[in-house]
């Protein structure tokens, strides 16, 4: 029987092979619901450890797929992934990677933080809930995969921003819920069916704007004074205003009546919304352990929401919008949230803390956040990764090909590893340990959203979403090993290059002993020298200041700057003063402009004159000759003063040092 077994298994792989691409040309006439159907074309739940079980290779025949071979489940996906190792390409054979589904046209348009993947109704089967924007980013909706069948979507109010699976309780059965964050509110669903709704509560209302509104309901006011007086606030109030009054400034003035009669008996609200979310364990580090929803805002807030009562249990205050948050630790016990915000920064906060305890500066954009152990794994729009500890010190940084589109979590239980993803601009998946990079996964198109974990009954499933809206599901080999050794590794190769260091002479050795002796000593003296030139540095700005001596203004009533320009060879030289003022709306009147110089060296046809008004910005070239009487080469100082009319203490003053004249002026 085993050898009639190995026969058949050996003619449906010959089949297989030659029909290995069918499935992905049945599932491209496939769209919608109809997944359900061209699902047949792999293993239906990804299973491969179970024992064969029927399975169907299908072809178009007709015009409609027919199935024309029969495999066994393990071996359907007998295609691998263009991969390679450290950037050495491999065989099929030797690839890593299965693959389970192709299909381009899933109509399929999200991105990573909306992708989740969890047992709904506790059968041991893994399905995918993602939070689908919809082609033109109009048609949100919650879609759920099972295997490769679209089996249910629902419509969502509004864009979604995150997708995450969570605990609620400790009590059988122990099935997670799925919460969804969208717009004001997050959806929580209970077997796949709603089952609470949590909305962010009201920011107070300015008060002006309440006000108007009240006005209008009293008709005590027209729409067109409405509008006037909402842009003045607008434009004045450090309280934004309401989603009502930023509907009505922009509408028409035929349209404004209508609008006011239909708003103004409802209550003004001024309603923020989420801009992610991520989970954080309650009490318990265990992987099927409670855990609490943190909620990152738009009006620059975290939230952490009871799991059970939907209360928010903190709040702390960021100093930018959050756009990536990474959790770790247990809420009653200690942990650590790091926020990746928009203003290029991230901010780490611990228990207790309202306010954040440390911060990293990127110095560009962040595009993805991942916690990989004890290291932060941060992507920027500069197309590279950086590794940093939670305290803010950087300890690696590895550039990438191409920018940076989606980033992820891989983490293989079965080998304790764990590794980032990152998608590229240039149809790679990279994945790296710190910064070694184990495996490049060449993808038909761009890859906008990834997602790693348990899918069916398949520990290792990479699911991604491509930018046209196409399916791609890979399964890792069982015997799969990430060798470290291929990738970037280590210091740099010119760090290995020895340098020309000379010989030790005598004196370097008698220098040597004389300041390990004398240490003490010579750090005193050179601490007691730099302090004395602190000293005098100081003591030259105060006087500096006293004497207006600086070329910048540092009084709020006079802000002024100059600057002088010397133009030509003598023994006639032009000297173009370039005065400022640097307010912003307030002009300076009153000034005069005076020099000082000796005048058996030079000679000028006015040492005194009125400055016109400054208007605030521009730059007044002020002109002048100077003319050099000394015929033995000799040049000096020539000072300029800004003063105000009726004061001897000059505003500011310039020293413009003369260049020596190349001969005299004829008689």
């Amino acid at each position: 029987m085993g050898r009639i077994r190995d026969k058949l298994y050996k003619s449906e792989r010959g089949i297989a092979s030659q029909l290995v691409e069918t499935p992905a040309r049945t599932s491209a006439t496939c769209s919608g619901a109809s997944l359900s159907r061209a699902g047949k074309l792999s293993a239906r739940n990804l299973d491969t450890r179970a024992s064969p079980q029927p399975g169907s290779f299908w072809a178009l025949r007709g015009g409609w797929p027919q199935p024309v071979a029969r495999v066994t489940p393990g071996k359907m996906a007998a295609t691998s992934s263009s991969d390679s190792d450290g950037g050495k390409g491999e065989s099929e054979a030797n690839s890593k990677w299965l693959d389970s589904l192709s299909d381009s046209m899933a109509n399929i348009h999200t991105f990573s933080a909306c992708l989740a993947l969890a047992d709904f109704h506790g059968d041991g089967e893994y399905k995918l809930a993602m939070g689908d924007l919809g082609p033109d980013g109009r048609q949100p909706r919650l879609k759920v995969l099972k295997g490769h069948t679209l089996v249910s979507q629902k419509p969502l109010p509004d864009l979604p921003a995150a997708a995450v699976t969570f605990l609620m309780a400790s009590h059988e059965p122990r099935t997670p819920a799925l919460a969804i964050a969208s717009g004001p509110c997050v959806y929580v669903y209970k077997n796949l069916k709603p089952y609470f709704k949590f909305s962010l509560p009201s920011l107070p209302t300015n008060p002006l704007e309440q006000d108007l509104w009240n006005q209008a309901k009293e008709d005590q006011i027209d729409p067109l004074t409405l509008k006037e007086m909402l842009e003045g606030i607008r434009e004045k109030a450090e309280v934004p205003l309401s989603v009502q009054s930023l509907r009505f400034l922009p509408l028409e003035l035929s349209e404004m009546e209508a609008f006011v009669n239909q708003h103004k008996s409802k209550s003004i609200r001024r309603q923020t919304v989420i801009t992610t979310m991520t989970t954080l364990k309650k009490n318990l580090a265990d992987e099927d352990a409670v855990s609490c929803l943190v909620l990152g805002t738009e009006n620059k807030e975290l939230l952490v929401l009871d799991p059970e009562a939907f209360t928010i249990l903190a709040k702390m205050s960021l100093p930018s919008v959050p756009a990536f948050l990474e959790a770790s630790g247990q809420f009653d016990v200690e942990f650590r949230l790091a926020a990746a915000c928009r203003n290029g920064s991230i901010y780490i906060l611990r228990r207790d803390s309202k306010r954040p305890k440390y911060c990293i500066e990127l110095g560009a954009q962040p595009v993805g956040l991942v916690g990989v152990h004890k290291v932060l794994v941060v992507g920027s729009n500069q197309d590279s990764l950086h590794g940093f500890t939670y305290k803010g010190k950087r300890l690696w940084t590895v550039q990438m090909p191409a920018a940076i589109l989606a980033m992820n979590l891989l983490e293989q239980h079965s080998r304790g590893l764990q590794a980032v993803m990152a998608a590229l601009a240039n149809e790679e998946v990279r994945i790296y340990h710190d910064k070694v990079l184990l495996n490049v996964i060449r993808t038909p198109e761009a890859v906008t959203s990834l997602c790693f974990g348990r899918y069916g009954r398949e520990d290792n499933t990479l699911i991604m979403t491509t930018l046209g809206g196409g399916l791609i599901i890979k399964i890792l080999k069982r015997t799969a090993v990430f060798a470290e050794g291929g990738g970037e590794a280590g210091p740099p190769p010119s760090q290995a290059i020895k340098l020309n260091v000379p010989r030790k002479t005598r004196l370097y050795v008698d220098q040597t002993l004389r300041e390990r002796e004398a240490g003490t000593a010579m750090h005193r003296t050179f601490q007691a020298d730099l302090y004395l030139l602190r000293l005098r540095a100081a003591r030259a700005y105060v006087q500096a200041l006293e004497s207006s001596l600086s070329p910048v203004s540092l009084t709020a009533r006079e802000p002024l700057k100059l600057h002088a320009v010397v133009q030509g060879l003598g023994p006639t030289f032009k000297l173009t003063l370039h005065l400022q003022n640097t307010s912003t709306a307030r002009p300076i009147l009153g000034l005069v402009v005076c020099f000082l110089y000796n005048e058996v060296l030079y000679a000028l046809p006015r040492a005194f004159f009125k400055v016109p008004l400054l208007v605030p910005g521009l730059n007044y070239p002020l002109e002048t000759f100077v003319k050099s009487l000394s015929d033995k080469g000799i040049s000096d100082i020539i000072k300029v003063l800004v003063l105000r009319e009726g004061q001897s203490t000059p505003l500011l003053s310039a020293h413009i040092n003369m260049p020596m004249s190349e001969g005299l002026a004829a008689d």
